[in-house]
């Protein structure tokens, strides 16, 4: 079976398999530390939804923001509509998510930690990952 990338439409990520992770998303470009790799829409739902979406696939997809409880929102997460949304987990990731609430919604956007390469992982740490199931393992 052959893989091909997948470019986002700037051309500055790509997405291709990785081994024992899935999908992965990897730079096209080289990224300096603070430069915001991506920004995307959000969609935010609360405790019920959750529940709901806990039991499917797309539980694997959604963020968990831990900010939002001190501002008394009753969202449990968040779909973020861009390719970060499929950037894997690494316990010493090269990037992070950083929250922006606006009048539109609330925005994610993934900024660099690190300088990262042409061809090299874009990787960020899941805050969620004590409630994956126990058959999900995560690997470096």
């Amino acid at each position: 079976m052959m893989f091909e990338k997948t470019f986002d439409r700037c051309n500055t990520m790509y997405v291709q398999p990785v081994p024992g992770k899935g999908r992965g998303v990897f730079a096209n470009i080289p990224f300096k530390i603070g430069d915001v790799i991506e920004r995307a829409p959000t969609w935010g739902f609360d405790d019920v939804a959750a529940k709901l979406l806990d039991r499917t696939d797309i539980f694997q997809y959604y963020f968990v923001r831990h900010d939002r409880h001190l501002k008394g929102d009753p969202l449990a997460g968040y779909i973020i509509f861009g390719l970060m949304s499929v950037v894997n987990h690494s316990f010493h990731p090269n990037a992070r998510i950083e929250w922006t609430d606006t009048d539109s919604g609330a925005w994610a956007s993934i900024v660099a930690l690190k300088d990262i390469m042409i061809d090299e992982e874009i990787t960020h740490q899941y805050t969620n990952v004590s409630a994956y199931r126990d058959t999900i393992k995560f690997i470096d």
